[in-house]
This record gives C-alpha cells, structure tokens and sequence, in this order.
C-alpha cells in the first residue's frame, strides 16, 4: 500500500459514515413524527373486544402517515444496519444521538409541543456530546 492509500480509506471511511448517520438522523426522528401525527389522527384505541382490536388495527393500517412513518423508520434501519457494519458503535450511537435535536425541534415547529428551556439544555448537552464523537475516528478497530 502507498502512503495515501490508508489516508484516502480513512476519508471515504468518514465520508460513508456521515452520510449514513445523517440519513439515520432524518429518517428516525421524521419516521416518530409520522407515527404520531398518524395516531393523532386515528385517536383513541379500544381493544378491549375482538372486533375493537379489529377496528382499531383497520384504522392504524389504513392511515397514510402510518405508512409514511413506517416506510421512514425503514429507512432509518437500512442506513444505522449499514454504519454498523463498518463503524464502531461506540462512535455511531453518540454520533447518532443528534437526532435527538432534530426530534426536539420537529416536536416544537412541526408539532406545536412546547419545548421547555431545560429539554433545550439537554438536546444542547447531547449536541455538545456529538460534536466531541463525531472529532475521533469511526473505526478504532480493524476490518475483520
């Protein structure tokens, strides 16, 4: 190997991994969002009968967010299955953690829930964590 070999892994290493994470970041937070507008939407469910549960799982099934969430959190799936495969998770998880943010202000502006200065403190503690993750390589390890 030449000595920009191992450097121009280590980019493409980082490349990949960022992208992934970022996908993770958009898809799990807006996948949660989806679901809750979608049983917003549906209301409240009774199960307490055969035929509720059966009424309740054709309104949940039948629920275009439900579906939109689902097919979201999918996506979220395929993306943090594949950082995993070549990323520690000791780096992905915190990494990842910034969809916390992104689920706080979706929450806030998308959702209209009040967001509490001390929740905000939090989401910036977690950001603050991030950012020091995200400063250290993705693989400490090597490739087995």
């Amino acid at each position: 190997m030449t000595e920009t070999q191992p450097t121009h892994h280590h980019q493409t290493l980082r490349f990949k991994t960022v992208v992934m994470i970022l996908l993770v970041v958009i898809f799990s937070p807006i996948g949660n969002v989806l679901l809750k507008k979608g049983m917003t939407d549906v209301g409240a469910l009774a199960f307490s009968t055969p035929a509720d549960a059966a009424h309740s799982a054709v309104k949940i099934f039948t629920s275009p967010y439900i579906w939109l969430g689902i097919g979201s959190l999918i996506g979220f799936f395929v993306a943090y299955t594949l950082v995993l495969s070549w990323a520690d998770y000791s780096f992905v998880q915190p990494a990842a953690a910034v969809a916390y943010a992104v689920t706080a202000l979706l929450g806030h502006f998308v959702m209209h829930e009040p967001v509490t200065p001390m929740r905000w403190a939090g989401v910036f503690v977690i950001c603050l964590g991030v950012f020091v993750v995200g400063r250290t390589p993705p693989r400490t390890t090597e490739h087995t």
